[in-house]
């Protein structure tokens, strides 16, 4: 008991989810080919992660909320224009509309999923948006992906999907990204695909949108020194990240898949406690986060760090009550603001110890235990 008292458990290991891979190699491979940005580690890294998702393109950039606003430049997203998207994944989609001078128009969550309500999508329609940005949040691809893709299709709406926490997550065999007109990945370092810094990507299977954010990501060049696109930025993933990428996307299934037996594992044991647990833990989920709900979660986060266990909340403040930008939302998001006071994540990652999961697990239930 003892021991296990002394055991501190990290919220994420870098060390741990890298452990199989000869980083040093892979770093040396491209120092000696004299050739840092958008050379042959880059397009491969393209062609692969295309080919994995089958999409038809991939366009690499220097970091997730970079392939969010492009995305929204691609798809002909400007000043003034609406854009739906939900309050509760961290302001990443909220940090892009607003860098394009668009509108943010948020809409409630389906509290089993907690990403986009189709009901609520629908019901904020009469805004007349120009597009939708649909969150795969901690992992779970949407339930409501299909029908709001459906739906803006017939209302010419855009559909951008957020997979940065979803990589690799799947419905009947079709992954997160290929659903509306293009996607967007980060490959920050924490991510289910972690590079060893930041990156990021755009996916489409529309010619014109891959052709406009390949322009936009490098200037707005069409070629070399030549700006015929507005609204261009400079946003190149490295060929060194791009390697790393490349090493570790073979395994990104077998990762997700022990992430998943994690999560399943504290599901089976926290199943009596009162928590909301994750639902359908299925290869729609890929457990990038494992999130689960208390009525008492400040004070279960703080028994957890004085017990030696790291936990964290995603995300505390949703994006239209940020102070920065003193926004008011046409819509009530009742369901947002109750959730993101009884959210907290646990560690749930690929090479997790299993002491550690032990100690997760015992340490959250004692503390039910102890009232």
């Amino acid at each position: 008991m003892s021991d296990k008292k002394n055991i501190n458990v990290p919220f994420f290991s870098t060390s741990r989810v890298n452990s199989k891979f000869d980083l040093s190699s892979i770093a040396q491979q491209v120092i000696d080919s004299y050739w840092y940005i958008l050379g042959n580690e880059v397009n491969e890294f393209e062609k692969e992660f295309a080919d994995y998702l089958n999409i038809k393109h991939c366009i690499s950039v220097a970091n997730g909320t970079d392939a969010l606003t492009i995305a929204l430049k691609t798809v002909g997203v400007s000043r003034g224009d609406k854009v739906i998207t939900t309050a509760n994944a961290g302001f990443y989609s909220s940090t892009a509309i607003y860098a394009v001078d668009a509108e943010p128009i948020y809409v409630d969550i389906d509290t089993e999923s907690l990403t986009m309500s189709f009901a609520d999508f629908v019901a904020a329609l009469d805004c007349q948006p120009k597009a939708v940005i649909v969150t795969h949040l901690y992992g779970k691809l949407s339930p409501a992906i299909k029908e709001i893709a459906a739906l803006a299709k017939e209302k010419g709406i855009k559909v951008i999907e957020d997979c940065a926490q979803a990589h690799g997550a799947k419905n009947n065999n079709r992954h997160a990204g290929t659903f509306g007109d293009v996607a967007c990945f980060s490959f920050y370092p924490t991510k289910n695909l972690g590079a060893l810094g930041d990156g990021g990507a755009i996916v489409t299977s529309h010619d014109e949108f891959a052709v406009n954010a390949r322009h936009l990501r490098q200037y707005g060049w069409t070629e070399k020194y030549h700006v015929t696109v507005k609204d261009g930025q400079n946003s190149r993933l490295d060929e060194l990240q791009a390697a790393f990428l490349r090493a570790k996307l073979p395994f990104l299934d077998e990762s997700n898949e022990e992430r998943r037996q994690i999560a399943q594992r504290y599901n089976s044991e926290f199943s009596k406690l009162p928590l909301v647990l994750p639902a359908l833990i299925d290869e729609g989920y890929v457990a990038h986060l494992y999130v689960i709900q208390s009525e008492h979660r400040d004070e279960l986060a703080i028994y957890l760090k004085n017990n030696g266990v790291s936990c964290d909340i995603h995300y505390p403040v949703p994006d239209h009550l940020q102070s920065a930008y003193n926004y008011r939302n046409p819509i009530k998001l009742t369901r947002t603001e109750r959730v993101c006071e009884k959210i907290i994540s646990l560690p749930c990652y690929q090479g997790m110890d299993e002491t550690h999961i032990d100690k997760v697990i015992s340490t959250v239930c004692d503390f039910f235990r102890r009232g």
